[in-house]
């Protein structure tokens, strides 16, 4: 078991791999499957992991993004978030990282505070992501903290949102 690092392996040409982060595995696996369906001009490659840290023994890939996924219904999905956190490089928290909190379209049904997720997010400098898989409709947009990114990561090109003006994800 070992710390994971950006730089511990030479990128791929034209590919970018995805560590998915959480508790769920049939969101994970929902979320995995609808990025994979989206037209990219390079290869994307989705791997799933219930927490970290990852086995040292496994060859895995150069990891480009890790997207820690919190579940605003689960009290242990927030506790194995902020103990995984501890097996990530600080160098990794330089645009490599960010938040997921799913489920914010069912606020009364919410276990964990959107503030604390906002906090977290905050205290690592990485964006945070709303998105509800579940919920039909869901306007990602609405309620969404101060500086916080809202999405709704059915949409093709999700939309986000802060004190700035909207750009569209086309011409980031």
């Amino acid at each position: 078991m070992s710390v994971l690092r950006p730089l511990d392996k030479l990128p791929g040409l034209n590919t970018a791999t995805i560590l998915l982060v959480g508790t769920e595995d049939a969101l994970l696996q929902q979320l995995a499957d609808s990025m994979l369906k989206e037209d990219c001009a390079s290869e994307l490659k989705v791997h799933l992991a219930k927490s970290l840290p990852l086995p040292s023994s496994v060859n895995r890939p150069r990891i480009d993004l890790i997207v820690f996924v919190v579940n605003l219904h689960s009290k242990y999905s927030l506790q194995n978030t902020e103990e995984s956190l501890r097996h990530v490089d600080a160098s990794f928290f330089l645009g490599k990282v960010c938040f997921l909190a799913t489920g914010a379209g069912r606020e009364s049904h919410c276990s964990i505070h959107r503030h604390t997720v906002v906090k977290l997010a905050h205290t690592y400098q990485s964006p945070l992501l709303y998105c509800d898989l579940e919920v039909e409709g869901f306007p990602g947009h609405h309620g969404a903290a101060p500086g916080a990114c809202a999405a709704d990561l059915r949409w093709p090109r999700a939309w986000c949102l802060s004190s700035e003006p909207a750009v569209p994800a086309e011409k980031l």
